[in-house]
């Protein structure tokens, strides 16, 4: 699902009571995720998405309130497959 946009994801490890400074224009919600949720292969789900008017296949994780769907899911995914392709 090519989008145009470049993404480069990032991994940070941060103390507890750190604060984000986010563009609402360009980010409508911050939340955290416990690292040991999104390593559990078992939240993963794969749902279809309409894009452009196709179906496809996308990756989603629901974490409370929260749907993380679509590249960011599968940015999660792929980093989960990494980890663990290292043990």
């Amino acid at each position: 699902m090519p989008t145009g946009y470049r993404i480069l994801p990032t991994v940070a490890r941060v103390r507890e009571g750190f604060s984000l400074r986010f563009n609402p224009g360009e980010v409508t919600d911050v939340f955290e995720v416990p690292l040991s949720f999104l390593m559990t292969p078992g939240n993963y789900k794969r749902e279809s998405a309409d894009w452009n008017g196709l179906r496809t296949g996308v990756y989603a994780v629901r974490f409370g309130e929260h749907n993380i769907w679509g590249v960011t899911a599968a940015i999660l995914w792929n980093l989960r497959e990494r980890i663990h392709r290292g043990r």
